[in-house]
């Protein structure tokens, strides 16, 4: 996996809001590989979901790219037109967003609204759109797809009508899959099938995906490479067994802690992440992360610290990593808890 399909540099989004103007997206930057599964992780409001529509052409009107380049194979994304990126949209990077029902319309037959996208982008007869879609419908798993082809949204379950939005986004072969909290509304039995199916497709169509969640259990289930994100930036950056067994930034120790665990020794609190996330209106001087991060040093409230080399493949943003700063451990419950990690896993 050595070559390049997306290279996002510098990438900085903000929105105009009668408040002033949020800076929802700082300087974010990572590449993507030809058949590769990155994830990026963070709470709600982190830029997540931001960073990944910018790729898609799909800000909002009130938001501006301030600076950085999206380079899909070489060429820049971030100046396209409207016009432009209908030639790029689902035929070169396709999206799934969390809430199938609402991307699907509800007044109109599953079979047409997965057809039209081979009308209206392919130009295909009915004949043959019918024929490709019910084809589309038996690769993503749905039973009897000749019948149900002529049913509506509300005859499908919620993983059903996930694997018709997986469908209609794979209709045009696109090189990119964005999935954005693709199993936050499911259960978890069903989540596991959603998972495995994207898994196998990105493997039978040798796809890119990008995962944007805030579950690290589904970071484990698919991830190459994590992007750990939190207020617009990019905190934490390496493969998964370097995020998931030698975090170094005190966020990813946050966020692993407050997973609930089957291991948790008997009255021991779940942990937390105390205060709330910066007003990204007016940005911290410091490290964002300063005032929720009990480990914070002086420096991490007046400096933003840089990406420190943990690896070659591997880095965090945190002051806690350069040569001068005290050594702080992580939490010895997290800690704890990796070990046992990593001896079921057998590492």
């Amino acid at each position: 996996m050595s070559d390049i399909i997306l290279d996002v540099k510098d990438l900085t989004i903000s929105f105009d809001t009668f408040a002033g103007k949020v800076q929802a997206v700082r300087g974010v930057s990572f590449q993507l590989q030809k058949g590769e599964n990155l994830a990026i992780v963070g709470e709600s409001g982190s830029g997540k979901s931001v960073s990944t529509k910018a790729l898609m052409g799909l800000l909002a009107r009130n938001a501006t790219i301030e600076k950085g380049k999206i380079l899909y194979k070489g060429k820049d994304l971030a100046p396209f037109t409207d016009t432009q990126w209908e030639d790029y949209r689902g035929k070169e990077i396709a999206m799934i967003f969390q809430d199938p029902l609402s991307s699907l319309n509800p007044i109109m037959k599953i079979g047409k609204q997965i057809a039209e996208v081979f009308t209206l982008h392919q130009g295909m007869g009915r004949k043959e759109a019918k024929e490709r879609s019910i084809e589309l419908m038996r690769s993503v798993d749905i039973p009897f797809p000749e019948k149900r082809y002529n049913q509506y949204p509300f005859h499908f379950s919620g993983g059903m009508r996930q694997r018709i939005v997986i469908a209609i986004a794979l209709a045009l072969n696109p090189e990119i899959l964005i999935c954005d909290e693709p199993t936050t509304a499911l259960d978890v039995t069903i989540q596991a099938q959603v998972l495995s199916l994207i898994t196998k497709l990105q493997k039978e169509r040798e796809l890119s995906t990008i995962f944007i969640t805030h579950d690290l259990g589904v970071v484990a289930h698919v991830a190459d490479r994590v992007a750990v994100m939190y207020a617009g930036k990019i905190v934490e950056y390496g493969t998964a067994q370097d995020v998931f067994y030698n975090p170094q930034h005190p966020y990813t120790w946050s966020l692993m802690a407050s997973m609930p665990d089957m291991d948790v020794v008997q009255g021991e609190d779940l942990a937390v992440i105390q205060g709330s996330p910066p007003n990204m209106l007016h940005p911290p001087a410091g490290d964002a992360f300063a005032e929720r991060n009990p480990n914070a040093l002086v420096l991490d409230f007046k400096r933003e610290p840089p990406l420190f080399k943990v690896s070659d493949t591997h880095y965090a943003a945190t002051w806690l990593l350069h040569p001068d700063s005290p050594k702080v451990e992580m939490p010895a419950s997290l800690k704890r808890r990796i070990e046992n990690s990593m001896k079921k896993a057998g590492v």
